[in-house]
């Protein structure tokens, strides 16, 4: 039997509420990921090969970070237990795993092995090299001892297990063996992102989830290009494996979940067409999403349907970009969520004509990351623009010429406050984001800012989030003295100064209303 289901939205609403502070482990192979970007202007004399001038590096979790990272956005207590080296990258993978907020992280070290991290060179948006820096084979028996009694030790007070599974040696048999077996004892779901052929390794797992290349594999070879295929190879894996559910993730043709129990429904899950960017993370994204579902008590269909609108929302991002708690609410608040996604930040020329998007940090830094993967060129500038005036728009245009996007970074009544006196701002933050977001010259508006005197109040933090490409300011500066100048060099931004509009400025425009009062 086989059935098509449309979740009720407000039922997974709530479902998403409740994945707040479930306790889900995360246990499997994380890595470092590295982009190192750069330019190439010449060959070497030394060889026929490009020299890159490196310009920026960003450093991101991999492998199973992948997926604690959007077990973190779904605002989870996220756990993580790993491997690590004695070394300066096992020293920066614990330093972003605290950065996410978790609950509990425990990156074990094995002194036999390096950390794993990939490094990937790419002048513009086009990737030179990847360098892989890793010793995959499985742990000794020491080592095991350490992750069984760990892995046993943090099941206790969890909702929740999911597995990341990247072939590096880390989840040995053993290991496996001993954590579902803890998972189950405590009643809990065990959800696995599996690698290789046998998975019979994962026996005693909640569900698998193999995408269709996987599911062929795991299955010597069987077709799975229709539902019936799809449901006939995944059923032969359920048994064989011994697992509740196979997962099947298949691309454009969305997911089936298929119980191992053949007198159960099969559930199939569609999408509908996206604008895709990239599907690097979207399986991370995915697995994430069905265990932190199952983890707030979701069933199995409905952790599906969640996790296949988080999968519609990755892959109309850039890279392995974790979901977001809020991401999936804003989609499920849309009408026809389940069959449409559209990322906040992007909209039809139509609409861009009436509006720019008004965002947050995180969602402004993934729009960014959309128009770089097309070439384009992202300038910033920002201030309180109180009262909107002739200075202020010429400046705009001017700024906007000399680049393809321009975001404005707008500070909050709180900050404006803080700046200029406590009879300002004029107009609320919402009025002057929604007035800045009808300019044609402005593509985004973000709100930035402190709470106080004593807080900064300059874009230096935002925009070490952004890092866009060039940063503006308008004004009689030297560059060097402009406080946000050390943070865009430092990421390889370039800071330009535009000239001023004389005889133009809020404050003139406050006086000259105030005296036509008098």
């Amino acid at each position: 039997m086989t059935k098509n289901i449309a979740t009720d939205p407000d039922t997974l609403k709530q479902l998403v509420h409740h994945m707040g502070n479930q306790n889900v482990l995360v246990i499997g192979d994380i890595m470092l990921d590295r982009f190192i970007y750069g330019s190439v202007d010449r060959i070497s004399p030394e060889s026929p090969v490009p020299v890159l001038n490196i310009k920026r590096e960003n450093t991101m979790l991999g492998g199973s970070g992948n997926a604690l990272s959007s077990i973190a956005g779904l605002k989870c207590a996220g756990h993580i237990l790993a491997i690590c080296g004695d070394d300066a990258d096992g020293q920066a993978l614990g330093n972003i795993t605290k950065d996410l907020g978790l609950r509990g992280q425990h990156l074990l070290i094995d002194t036999s092995r390096p950390t794993t991290v990939k490094s990937r060179y790419l002048a513009g948006h086009q990737q030179l090299l990847r360098t892989d820096f890793e010793k995959s084979a499985p742990l000794d028996e020491t080592m095991e001892d350490q992750v069984i009694q760990a892995a046993t030790d943090i099941i206790a007070t969890m909702q929740a297990v999911l597995i990341s599974d990247y072939g590096k040696g880390m989840l040995t048999h053993r290991v496996l063996k001993a954590v579902i077996t803890a998972a189950r004892k405590k009643g809990i779901p065990v959800v696995v992102d599996p690698k290789g052929r046998d998975f019979s390794k994962y026996a005693g797992a909640t569900a698998l989830t193999p995408n269709k290349k996987e599911l062929s594999l795991a299955t010597a070879d069987l077709p799975v290009e229709s539902d019936e295929d799809v449901i006939h190879a995944a059923r032969t894996l359920a048994a064989q494996a011994e697992v509740s559910y196979i997962v099947a993730t298949r691309s454009q043709d969305g997911m089936s979940i298929v119980p191992r129990d053949e007198s159960s429904e099969v559930t199939h899950l569609r999408t509908t067409a996206l604008e895709v960017f990239d599907v690097s993370g979207a399986g991370d994204v995915v697995i994430a999403t069905i265990t932190a579902a199952l983890a707030a008590g979701g069933s199995i269909e409905q952790a599906g349907a969640l996790a296949n609108i988080a999968g519609g929302i990755a892959v109309s991002k850039v890279g392995t970009t974790p979901i977001r708690a809020k991401e999936l609410l804003d989609a499920l608040d849309d009408e026809g969520a389940a069959s449409h996604i559209q990322p906040a930040s992007e909209k039809s020329a139509a609409e861009r004509m009436l509006s720019a998007p008004i965002c947050d940090a995180d969602e402004a830094k993934e729009q960014i990351d959309r128009w770089r993967a097309r070439g384009l060129k992202v300038g910033f500038t920002n201030g309180c623009f109180d009262i909107l005036h002739l200075g202020h728009v010429s400046y705009l245009n001017q700024a906007r010429s000399q680049c393809d996007r321009l975001i404005i970074g707008l500070n909050t009544d709180a900050s404006v406050k803080a700046l200029k006196g406590p009879s300002r701002p004029v107009h609320d933050e919402d009025s002057r984001s929604a007035v800045l977001s009808a300019l044609g010259s402005v593509d985004m508006v973000v709100m930035f800012g402190g709470q106080s005197v004593d807080d900064d109040q300059t874009a230096r933090g935002l925009l070490g989030i952004l890092k866009p490409d060039i940063y503006f300011k308008g004004g009689d500066y030297k560059v060097e003295d402009i406080p946000e100048t050390p943070t865009v060099q430092a990421y390889g931004g370039e800071v330009k100064v535009l000239s001023a509009f004389d005889g133009h400025s809020t404050t003139a425009s406050i006086k000259k209303i105030n005296a036509s009062a008098a």
